[in-house]
Formats: C-alpha cells, sequence, structure tokens
C-alpha cells in the first residue's frame, strides 16, 4: 500500500483533534475541515450558550457533515457548557455518593441530550479513574470514588446514558490515573501497582465501559513499569494494542490526552509524542488546550506524513486509525439521525438539583445538634485551594452565593494561602459562621485555618466541596463537589428546617 502525498496529509488530518479560539470557526478551521480535518474538540473558551454553540457546531458541520465535534465536558467541577455558572449537574463523586446507577445514568442522558442538542457529537468523558490515593491533585471529586466496583458500575451507567442521549461516551484516562500523587499537565506520573493488582483495581471500571459499549477510550501520560518500564501508557504498545485492543476486546477509537501535556511533550515534543502514540496503536490526537492554532495543527500533520515516508510509522496503522475515525463519525451522524435517542419524557426537568441534593452528606456530633438549621444571615469563609488545571478558573464556585439568596444579608471573606489571616473568624462576631474548604486533607496551611478558626468558634459549620477525606468540626457538609447544584443543595440543607 502506498499512499499519493495529497492522500496521505488528508488521512493524517483525519486523525488530528484540535481546539481554537473563538466562538465560531476561524478561517483556518474551516478551509482544514474541506481538506479532511476529521474533528475539532471545544473548550469554554467556544461557549457562550446553548444557542450559540448550536450555531456553531452548525457552522463547522456547514464544511464537513460528519465532522467530530467534541468537548470536554464531565459536569460537575470539569464544565465546558456551564462554565461562567457552575455546572446544573453534580460531578461523579457525588453520583458515587449516593450509588444509585439509575441516577447516574438519568443525568448522563440529561448532560447527553443538551450536548447532542447543541450539535456536540463526542463527548471526553467520564473520568473512569479509581480514586484510591486521597491526596491525587488532579483526579478527586472528577472520580466516581475509591472503589473499583463502583466505579465500574456507574462508568458503565454514565455511558450508557450519554450515548442514549445521542452523544459518543469516551472512558479516561486508560490505564488508570487515580492512583497517582502527580499532575500529568505538568510532569509524567508513575504507577507501581502490579498487574495483578491494576486488573482488580484501575482496570475494572474500564471493563465495564467496553462492555456498555463505549464509542472511545482516551489514553493517561502515566508510566506504569508493570505494563511497561520505559513508555508512558499513550506511546506504549502493549498497553495500546495487547491491554485495551486484545485483553479489554475495545475495537473503538482510542484519543490520547493533550499530547501539550508536559508529561509526553517534555519528553518527546509534541510532534514526536503524536507520531509515537499513532505507531503505538492510537487512533486520534487531541491537541488544543494550549496551542490552538493552524501552525501547531500543520506541524502535526506534517509530521505524521514524515513518519511514514521515513518507516517510523507504518502506512497501514494511519490508514487504520483514519478509518477508526471514520467509523466514529458515521455513529456520530447516525445518532442526531436518531432523534428518538435525545427524548426523554421521563427524565425529571431538574434532575442535577435531584441528584445533588441527594448527594449532600451531614456529620453532627453531640456538641453541634443545635447549629442547624441556619436561620440568621451567616458570614461564610471560603478558602481557595491551588488552582486544579483541570478546571477551568473562570468557573465560580462556593457556598456563598446560595446562602445569600436564602438568608439575604449573609457576608463573604475568601482567602488563599498567602492571605489568610490569623483569625480567619474576623467579621463572623455575633452571627453564625460557615467554613468552606476544598480537599481540606491535602492542603496544611487550610487545615491550619480551619483549626484557628475553629478554637474560637466551635460552632462553625464546615462545609466541604472537595473529597471529604477529613470530616472535622461540630457540623460538616460534604457536596461531593464544588458544582453550582452542590452548593444549592449544601445552603437548602444548611437552612431547612
Amino acid at each position: 500500500m502506498s499512499f499519493p502525498e495529497r492522500e496521505l496529509a488528508r488521512l493524517a488530518a483525519t486523525v488530528l483533534q484540535p481546539g481554537f479560539v473563538g466562538t465560531t470557526p476561524p478561517p483556518w478551521v474551516r478551509r482544514w475541515l474541506a481538506d479532511g480535518l476529521g474533528a475539532v474538540v471545544l473548550f469554554a473558551r467556544n461557549v457562550v450558550d446553548p444557542a450559540q454553540l448550536a450555531a456553531l457546531t452548525a457552522a463547522l458541520r456547514a464544511e464537513r457533515p460528519d465532522v467530530i465535534v467534541a468537548i470536554d465536558e464531565e459536569a460537575g467541577d470539569v464544565t465546558r457548557i456551564e462554565s461562567a455558572r457552575g455546572s446544573s449537574r453534580p460531578g461523579n463523586l457525588a453520583l458515587g455518593a449516593v450509588d444509585d446507577p439509575a441516577l447516574t445514568e438519568a443525568v448522563a442522558r440529561d448532560l447527553g441530550a443538551d450536548l447532542a442538542a447543541a450539535g456536540v457529537t463526542l463527548n471526553y468523558a467520564p473520568d473512569a479513574d479509581v480514586n484510591s490515593n486521597p491526596d491525587n491533585p488532579v483526579i478527586g471529586v472528577r472520580s466516581f470514588g475509591a472503589d473499583p466496583a463502583l466505579v465500574a458500575r456507574h462508568t458503565a451507567a454514565w455511558v450508557r446514558g450519554l450515548q442514549a442521549g445521542g452523544v459518543a461516551a469516551c472512558a479516561k484516562h486508560f490505564p488508570g490515573h487515580g492512583d497517582t500523587r502527580v499532575d500529568s499537565h505538568h510532569d509524567l506520573p508513575v504507577i507501581e501497582a502490579t498487574g495483578e493488582q491494576l486488573r482488580a483495581g484501575e482496570l475494572v471500571p474500564f471493563r465495564a465501559a467496553v462492555a456498555a459499549g463505549v464509542q472511545a477510550v482516551m489514553t493517561g501520560h502515566l508510566l506504569v513499569p508493570a505494563l511497561d518500564p520505559a513508555l508512558p501508557a499513550t506511546l506504549s504498545p502493549y498497553v495500546l494494542g495487547g491491554l485495551l485492543r486484545e485483553e479489554l476486546g475495545f475495537q473503538g477509537v482510542v484519543v490520547t490526552d493533550a499530547v501539550e501535556m508536559r508529561a509526553v511533550a517534555d519528553r518527546y515534543g509534541l510532534t514526536g509524542a503524536a507520531v509515537r502514540a499513532l505507531a503505538a496503536g492510537a487512533d486520534a490526537i487531541c491537541v488544543g488546550g494550549e496551542h490552538a492554532d493552524e501552525e501547531t495543527v500543520r506541524a502535526l500533520r506534517d509530521a505524521l506524513v514524515t513518519a511514514v515516508r521515513a518507516g517510523e510509522l507504518p502506512e497501514e496503522r494511519l490508514a487504520e486509525a483514519a478509518k477508526r475515525v471514520g467509523q466514529l463519525a458515521a455513529w456520530t451522524v447516525a445518532a442526531r439521525a436518531d432523534g428518538s435517542a435525545r427524548v426523554d419524557g421521563s427524565a425529571e426537568p431538574a434532575i442535577g438539583l435531584v441528584a445533588a441534593r441527594r448527594a449532600v452528606r451531614v456529620t453532627v456530633a453531640p456538641e453541634g445538634a443545635d447549629a442547624l438549621p441556619l436561620t440568621r444571615p451567616p458570614h461564610v469563609v471560603e478558602f481557595v485551594p491551588p488552582h486544579n488545571i483541570a478546571i477551568g478558573p473562570q468557573t465560580p464556585w462556593g457556598v456563598a452565593a446560595p446562602l445569600a439568596e436564602l438568608l439575604p444579608g449573609t457576608t463573604t471573606a475568601r482567602y488563599a494561602h498567602d492571605d489568610t489571616p490569623a483569625d480567619p473568624t474576623a467579621g463572623a462576631a455575633g452571627r453564625p459562621l460557615v467554613l468552606v474548604v476544598r480537599d481540606l486533607h491535602r492542603h496544611d496551611w487550610m487545615r491550619a485555618a480551619v483549626g484557628r478558626a475553629l478554637a474560637v468558634r466551635p460552632d462553625a459549620v464546615v462545609v466541604e466541596l472537595g473529597v471529604p477525606h477529613l470530616v472535622t468540626g461540630a457540623v460538616h457538609v460534604a457536596t461531593h463537589g464544588a458544582t453550582r447544584a452542590g452548593a444549592r443543595a449544601a445552603a437548602e440543607r444548611l437552612t431547612a428546617p
């Protein structure tokens, strides 16, 4: 098999999934779609509201009717379509805390219907990681939990729900990013589990996703010596071929996590990582979180063509990858044509808030028996953790705003590490005090500040919007995520008679 240069370039463009800047397709994206670009990926920067998003995807589809329009919309803390307000749906940890797979499926189907109506056809979700390491800096509430069986049943339910809503699901981050202390955006995590431990833990949800018919799987930039002592999973023929394809039986599209992430880009370069990933068995290259421009896309396409000509990337492997992308595109076209898939008369209108309310957990010590409900406007102190790069910095969070709606006159203060006062309770004299934290167990400075506050005001209510690994205070409220829906549910619980 030997493709002409133009056809080879077209195949290379087919396997790319780049992002771009703007709320309308820039001219270069339109040109590339006409020349074979198989997909684009959208981020918060591309979304204003549902009407604008629908117009954007329609403009893309006018250039190529079967273009795959992907988005990184986990719901929960990681939201792109609701980044300006916060998600109206709880994230995975909240759904795992409820542990009702039917509810998880309903929430995912509701999301799928909204995405499909806006013209999105592939969603980089669900997160199928088992968050077995509570100190994980990047997964946390994005996971359904720490138990592989629980994560598996909710991963499968989420896949079924999203795809019933008309959007292809993409389970991530294979073979599992849960047991790490390093964020692969910044460096290469190393997972020291044995093969036996991986098969009993991290791989269980991915098996469930495959069994549920997931259309895509996203690789993680992870070094797992038990599987491949030399290469990150994204670049490993054994991990992508022997394990995912042969052992787990996955036949859909393998998408890389963003190739500009430092875990691979620092070691192999942007184009080097893309070539190695395709050669290892990946079918699509995600890029564009930070490199959303035509020059990057051209460099990637040309690098793939050059690698084929140099014998570094077999021509047959590139053709196979492009074929799988085409099969996914055909699935999305059929799903869009099936309007019945997006009609769900049984779903509750505000299923996200219903789910968030069910996820709230309140722990009351004897000395806190009279702390709830709050009947007077409280003072709310919100402690700001370091930014998690997976979560949009513009996405609002906190409990003060919904509390102020229910108890007008509520005041608030927000402190980060560098500006937390010696006495965080200042401003709360004579008023109820609410302390809001995210992953309290992971931040020494935050624990110290909360400890000082509780020493002064033992009656304070602690609201945890992250992983509730550390329960402290006379009254502790866990939402299992920092979503708008979860904050509203917490505020209702704090003020309910």
